[in-house]
């Protein structure tokens, strides 16, 4: 009985262990499937000043080689179909890139038809968030892209320094104020709110994989 008990005692750590370590491997396997999922990106927008209505809770689309903020076309609207193409993106490798656990790079597709994939990137000039193929990204800001644990949204560095730009009247692109001190030289004369930008699962629709 009591080299039993012993042995039971013995056994404790190494279940604990192994119990802990399936554990890890759940999580991180979870983790790695919602970095694989396409998702929408959301940008919010906190501030009162004005144009921040506009923008709150509206989705980030891709057009012209840009990332915008598709803005209502009246209230209480969606947005006008010839915003742009939403953005539906996940984490990848960029190549030739090892952050390790800072992140990866980040994809989305630009069509539907085909499907095909672009990188997002920042312009290393201008602090523009843009998306082109491997080509046009390479010499630019192309991660690590990350998300925050429990909300979801993207980081870029290790940090949220997002910011839209009204480059015209409710025409909202999104910068990445890399240096942190409100996009000075970068965007002059224009009206500039920071954003957070939010990954929202997409709506499974019939014949979705």
């Amino acid at each position: 009985m009591v080299l039993g008990l012993l042995t039971a005692i013995a056994a404790c750590p190494a279940i604990v262990g192994t119990t802990e370590a399936v554990r890890q491997g759940q999580r991180k396997n979870s983790k790695e499937v919602h970095r694989g999922l396409k998702s929408n990106l959301i940008a919010s927008c906190a501030s009162t000043s004005p144009g921040a209505s506009e923008i709150d809770g509206r989705p980030v689309v891709l057009r012209n080689n840009k990332l915008y903020i598709a803005v209502a076309t009246a209230e209480g609207q969606q947005a006008d179909s010839s915003a742009g193409h939403p953005f539906a993106g996940y984490f990848l490798p960029f190549p030739d890139q090892d952050w390790g656990r800072q992140g990866e790079g980040l994809v989305s597709t630009i069509a539907d038809e085909p499907p095909q994939l672009n990188w997002i990137y920042v312009d290393e000039e201008t602090y523009e968030v843009k998306y082109g193929l491997r080509v046009d990204a390479e010499g630019h800001l192309v991660g690590p892209w990350d998300c925050t644990r429990i909300e979801k949204r993207i980081t870029l560095e290790g940090w949220e320094g997002f910011t839209a730009v009204e480059e015209e009247p409710r025409s909202w692109a999104l910068y990445f104020d890399r240096d942190d001190d409100g996009l000075q030289g970068k965007a002059v004369g224009k009206r500039i709110l920071e954003v957070e930008l939010t990954r929202k699962e997409r709506r499974k629709r019939k014949g979705d994989e």
